[in-house]
């Protein structure tokens, strides 16, 4: 080993031989050992990652504390920020329209675009998805091997994936949950 390495590891050292100190201070302040473990483990991986912006060895101890400091206050902005938006998406859905009405609408729109299909693949998605009848039983009522009324019903989805998206365009590429499409757009296929 050469002693220029030697010199460049020798922050990284003197961080690895004060671990448990580092650790214990983090653990006080976020309140969890496996979350200060994390917060630990992410600031020693950018000091290997840049080892030019550690300080020298008298002020890498000094440096790494501030580090870990702000890292673990840059961890609870980012828990804060992700339980803000999860509550302002739970507000949303108490003032969404229910469920039952979106899935009427877009269940609407799905039957009228799979009335385009091939009568098997209309039948095949009628019987297994809308019912939900077995794939092995639909293939023993329509006289099928359980393999032929799988690649059918597959087939059939697909079917209905294209038109979907030929039909609603953008709309369907989101799930349909703000359909705009026109049924007079669907009669059209």
């Amino acid at each position: 080993m050469s002693s220029d390495a030697s010199i460049e590891e020798a922050p990284l050292d003197t961080l690895l031989r004060n671990r448990a100190a580092f650790l214990s201070f983090l653990e006080r302040r976020v309140g969890d050992r496996a979350l200060a473990e994390d917060v630990l483990q992410d600031a020693f991986i950018k000091v290997i990652a840049r080892p030019d912006q550690a300080p020298a060895e008298d002020g890498v101890i000094p440096w790494f504390y501030r580090s870990i400091r702000n890292a673990a206050i840059d961890r609870f902005r980012r828990t804060a920020t992700a339980r803000k938006a999860l509550e302002a998406f739970a507000r949303e859905l108490e003032h969404s329209p229910r469920s039952e009405e979106i899935e009427s609408e877009i269940c609407a729109c799905i039957s009228e675009v799979a009335q385009t299909l091939k009568p098997e693949y209309a039948d095949a998605l009628l019987s297994v998805e809308v019912n939900g009848t077995p794939v092995k039983t639909f293939a023993e009522e329509h006289g099928l091997t359980a393999t032929n009324a799988g690649v059918r019903v597959h087939r059939a989805r697909e079917a209905l994936r294209k038109r979907v998206t030929q039909a609603c365009g953008a709309c369907a590429e989101h799930g349909c949950v703000d359909c705009t499409c026109k049924s007079s757009t669907r009669r059209d296929l």
